[in-house]
């Protein structure tokens, strides 16, 4: 994680960049950066550094950074996520996502049904449990749902879908903090959660998939658009 002015600088340019205010094709130009910012070459060299891991920009000889298209981009790091969600491909990004959810997390239900240790299931019904006595705080309410989610995902044994926790953490504090969630979490997702873990629990893999299923399709049918 970046921090400090490269981190500040970095939280300027990658919003910019995803929203097209620098267009594809577009040259960032470091003195430029450097006057525009007020921020040392040092700063800027860093800040582009990250840019170009995450595959927003291309650094070319005689050239300069190069901002590149979109299907270039690392769509999947968190930090693209939480760009796009902050800005106006909100919409299309939060159907995207949980399009993604709805291939991927009732698979990892069915298979952490079958491959779960005693000790993975257990944590996830203590998420569970926790995730129902706290439906009346938000914020805690989405600390508990991500990491159940991510236990979820670990406990399918499948190391690509145990990646994706971080992409599944980025899109449920994007809905949270847009305030695209109930103020009140429904009762009916928070029994889903826990049929969920009881099937886990249960090596119920059929059980596991439909009630994950269930959750997410809800959350697909409820987006705008």
């Amino acid at each position: 994680m970046t921090s400090g002015l490269p981190g500040r600088l970095l939280d300027d340019l990658g919003p910019a960049i995803v929203s097209g205010e620098y267009p594809t094709g577009a040259v960032l130009r470091t003195e430029e950066l450097e006057r525009a910012f007020q921020v040392s070459r040092t700063v800027v060299r860093e800040a582009l550094r990250v840019l170009e891991a995450m595959r927003l920009v291309n650094s070319r000889r005689r050239v300069g950074i190069t901002v590149l298209p979109r299907a270039e981009w690392n769509l999947y790091d968190p930090r693209v996520i939480r760009w796009r969600l902050d800005g106006s491909d909100r919409p299309a990004q939060l159907r995207s996502l949980t399009e993604l959810r709805c291939a991927t997390e009732p698979v990892a239900a069915a298979l952490a049904a079958a491959r779960a240790t005693p000790d993975q299931a257990g944590t996830l019904t203590a998420l569970a449990v926790e995730l129902r006595s706290s439906t009346h705080d938000l914020d805690a309410f989405l600390v508990h749902d991500i990491a159940f989610h991510r236990a979820l995902l670990t406990a399918s044994g499948n190391d690509m879908f145990t990646q994706l926790g971080d992409v599944v953490a980025a899109v449920l504090t994007g809905r949270t903090h847009h305030h695209l969630m109930p103020q009140t979490p429904k009762p009916h997702a928070v029994r889903l959660h826990v049929e969920v873990a009881e099937a886990v629990a249960a090596g119920d893999p059929a059980r596991a998939e439909a009630a994950m299923r269930a959750i997410v399709t809800e959350v697909l049918d409820e987006l705008p658009g």
